[in-house]
């Protein structure tokens, strides 16, 4: 019997219907055994988990059947903690029907106000009872009170701790505290998984506070792991509380994964723009730093032919001042010895200016064709093919070529 009770216990928030098949093993052995105050006690432990699979009605008709004043006062106690629990058990499968909600609330209450009365003063299940008590009737001030005091009592990882948490949260929520409400409602979460419970509800309240907060993803993930706790339990009321709420959560999420998706796209798209732009900013910074490169080149070009024309207009002036200098001689002796006649002649007849044109020229063409090598070939594209300028042997431009290039000049 004692192994079947503990086994019973065990099984409780863990997998519900095995649970309940254990409490009628372990009623049915107590029966047999003539040990009523077990029987007693297990059967209470049956009527109040039958809700939890759908079985409210049976469990009222059962519960209703005992007498309770007629009950000595352990077991009065012990009847008045599992209707209390049965009755929440109900009213928790009817959150779209106030009245009816309330209705079954008002009787739980009406018991847990009785069982608050026979409990030991100042005990943890009198503390409980009396938080809890407060919390049904909108005294949300005491309530918090009673249950923080005693949260700090007990341990924080035990099936009572996920269930004050669980309270302390929902009044934080109802005094529009949000982030203590999550606060208290994730130490439920984490104490009902540290005792092995499976029929949660923190869960499902923690999840529908992140809902509300806007964290739709862990909203989702909190209320999937209710409903998987639920479905693996056993516990039908569960699920159909956990269901309700997951569709909407299910949609908020979808819709928010297709404005993230619209963000990704046009993150997408300005992102390739910003691509495209900065190509074309290369692109163009390549042509002007190639356009930099070639007025450097045609700079240094033109820099050069400075240096040879200056080079060439030097050398050309020495020429003319050394060929100057040799005419004053020659002048000079021709007038000494009397030649003055001889003089005349030479003066006279031109050759000796001619040569200076001609070794004139001779050197600005050879000047300005170091400065410009394709003039000639420039010129004649220019030009007709019947029209275009033809060199000599071993000239290198002649008379029309120096009309253009002086009139270009």
């Amino acid at each position: 019997l004692i192994l079947t009770v503990e086994i019973a216990d065990l099984y409780r928030g863990f997998l519900t219907d095995s649970a309940l098949v254990e409490c009628r093993r372990a009623e049915r052995l107590a029966h047999r055994l003539e040990d009523s105050d077990m029987e007693f006690r297990m059967r209470l432990e049956r009527i109040q988990q039958m809700p939890l699979v759908g079985f409210s009605h049976g469990a009222i008709a059962e519960f209703e059947s005992f007498a309770l004043d007629s009950l000595s006062n352990i077991h009065q106690a012990m009847a008045l903690w599992a209707g209390r629990q049965m009755y929440s058990y109900i009213a928790a499968q009817f959150p779209n029907f106030p009245d009816e909600q309330n209705r079954w609330n008002n009787k739980a209450t009406e018991l847990q106000e009785r069982l608050v009365d026979m409990l030991e003063p100042d005990s943890p299940d009198m503390l409980l009872n009396a938080g809890e008590c407060e919390f049904m009737k909108g005294n949300d001030a005491r309530a918090y009170a009673i249950l923080t005091e005693l949260l700090e009592r007990i341990d924080i990882n035990s099936n009572m701790a996920a269930r004050v948490a669980s309270l302390v949260g929902q009044i934080a929520s109802r005094q529009g505290r949000v982030d203590e409400s999550i606060h208290y409602l994730a130490l439920s979460a984490i104490a009902d998984v540290r005792s092995a419970t499976r029929e949660v509800t923190s869960l499902q309240q923690l999840g529908i506070a992140m809902y509300d907060k806007g964290e739709i993803e862990r909203a989702d993930y909190y209320l999937q792991e209710a409903l998987a706790s639920a479905v693996e339990c056993h516990a039908a009321m569960r699920m159909l509380q956990t269901s309700e709420a997951i569709p909407v959560i299910s949609a908020a999420g979808r819709e928010a994964d297709s404005r993230n998706r619209i963000r990704l796209y046009c993150a997408l798209g300005l992102m390739a723009l910003l691509a495209v732009g900065l190509i074309l900013l290369i692109v163009k910074l390549r042509n002007e730093m190639r356009h930099q490169q070639e007025l450097q080149s045609n700079l240094e070009i033109t820099n050069h032919a400075k240096e040879v024309y200056m080079s060439e207009f030097i050398s050309l002036c020495t020429v003319y001042m050394n060929k100057l200098n040799r005419f004053c001689e020659i002048a000079s002796r021709k007038i000494a010895t009397g030649a003055t006649d001889e003089l005349y002649r030479m003066t006279k007849s031109g050759r000796f200016a001619e040569e200076q044109s001609r070794d004139f020229y001779a050197t600005f063409d050879n000047a300005f064709l170091h400065i410009y090598p394709d003039f000639v070939e420039r010129v004649n594209e220019l030009l007709r093919d019947d029209s275009k300028i033809e060199l000599a042997d071993g000239e290198r431009l002649n008379t029309d070529l120096s009309r253009i290039y002086q009139t270009w000049c």
